[in-house]
């Protein structure tokens, strides 16, 4: 646990530090001088000044801030009840509208940036992907209730080839044509025992994730390609090949159908496999946690190949056009927000951010280095594009707060009334804190049920 915090703090600080490191370089651009430079909040563990800055790691290690000069005379305005902001060279209300606008847009800017970057050195690299088949099993004979995949038509041992005139191969690109898309209605192409089908389906809402779901799972044959050492399963003497062919007597046509006995808590599994072609008779011994989950020991085979690696120029397209798409997904996950989606589960705060860079880290480090970086990589790239993305929005205290009060500056050739700009802010910032408290309470009942 303590090496995945570790991990996630140092993965958000690269993402905060080039954020703020887009509105510092922009703010000198623009003659903006520069007080501070902070990655952490709070009191700072480490202070230095270089060339009229003071560059700081505050002692809270999540966020950051560019804090320029202007502060003290926009406080002074305030206080005296000034009908406007002093305009002294090098501070930002002294710059003209469309300099703090290019100042206020630099951070969000930079971690596209950052994210194309990351995602072209990923592409130019290579990377390993690992997957499942296209073949897929209705959610409904495991969870015992309907989905829109039974209204479609679909049936268990379907291949789903095509969604939207889009060919998809395995079950990761069938996954993003479903997740971005509750309520919209998807054209499948499926193979059918051989016979090409045409289905329709609209996926429904899942509100613990704020994506679409049709109910449906992977197939994959009971095979076992892994068994944990000291795990129930190489206890009870199962052994990579083997076939599960029943459990409890009931028939495993499929790995999912094992999850659905689960379900029950059995403490004891008779269970029969098929080793080089006889039928033997073992016995799981189980035992389960505070939420009731266990662990097996077992893993399924899965598909795995690698996306060679690409000449630069190739890599960058890549990376830019990757940027692009999880922009567009995340925009327009964000109207999903307000259709009854469970917050506290699908909206995610710092420390479940922290956590899940950190794990996602540990995990493919676990695989080797290229597979760490990789993921990492990736996963950072995600954050960053949602960083950006979160920070354009017109809410005060943001940065898009801010492009907006500067954009109505520039149109009506006003400047801004002290107070105005103190409400403004300190809206935002009742908002910011109230979002950031509802997310932290989402993550502390996250994590305890990592417990």
């Amino acid at each position: 646990m303590i090496v995945k915090i570790i991990l996630g703090l140092i993965g958000l600080g690269v993402v905060v530090f080039v954020h703020e490191l887009g509105h510092f370089i922009a703010a000198r651009l623009s003659g903006i001088d520069v007080e501070a430079f902070s990655i952490g909040w709070g009191k700072p563990i480490f202070s230095k000044n270089f060339h009229g800055v003071e560059y700081r790691i505050g002692i809270f290690p999540v966020g950051g801030y560019c804090r320029m000069k202007g502060e003290a005379e926009f406080k002074e305005a305030l206080t005296n009840n000034s009908i406007s902001i002093p305009r002294e060279p090098g501070t930002f209300y002294g710059a003209s509208p469309l300099k703090r606008i290019f100042t206020a847009f630099a951070g969000p800017f930079a971690n596209a940036i950052f994210a194309v970057l990351v995602l072209t050195l990923v592409w130019a690299i290579g990377f390993d992907v690992q997957t499942l088949d296209n073949k897929i099993v209705l959610a409904s004979e495991i969870e015992g209730t309907s989905f829109p995949a039974d209204a479609a038509g679909l049936k268990s041992g379907d291949r789903i080839i095509g969604i939207n005139g889009k060919k998809v191969s395995n079950y990761t690109e069938i996954q993003e044509q479903i997740a971005p898309n509750p309520g919209e209605t998807l054209n499948l192409l499926v193979d059918r025992n051989g016979e090409q089908i045409s289905l329709q389906v609209k996926p429904q809402l899942d509100t613990n994730t704020g994506a679409g779901r049709i109910g449906i799972y992977f197939w994959t044959d009971p095979i076992i390609e892994t068994v944990k050492t000291g795990s129930p399963a190489h206890i009870a003497g199962l052994m990579q090949g083997d076939r599960i062919v029943s459990i409890q007597g009931i028939p495993i046509p499929y790995s999912v159908a094992l999850y659905r006995i689960l379900k029950d808590r059995p403490t004891v599994l008779p269970i029969e496999i098929e080793r080089n072609g006889q039928t033997l008779s073992k016995e799981l011994i189980l035992s389960y946690d505070e939420q009731g989950q266990t662990n097996i020991g077992i893993e399924f085979k899965t598909i795995r190949y690698r996306n060679a690696a690409h000449s630069i120029p190739d890599a960058f397209v890549k990376g830019a056009s990757e940027t692009l798409k999880t922009l567009t997904v995340s925009l327009k996950s964000l109207t999903v927000l307000f259709k009854g989606v469970n917050l506290s589960k699908a909206v995610s705060g710092p420390v479940r951010i922290t956590y899940m860079v950190g794990d996602i880290a540990a995990e493919g480090f676990g695989q080797g280095f290229g597979a760490g970086f990789t993921a990492i990589a990736s996963f950072l790239a995600l954050i960053s594009i949602s960083l950006s993305i979160m920070n354009l929005l017109p809410i005060p205290a943001l940065d898009g707060g801010l492009i907006l009060l500067f954009f109505i500056e520039l149109i009506t050739r006003k400047p801004l009334h002290p107070k105005a700009v103190y409400w403004f802010q300190m809206l935002g910032a009742l908002f910011i804190l109230s979002l950031l408290i509802f997310s932290v309470f989402g993550d502390i009942l996250f994590l305890f049920g990592k417990k």
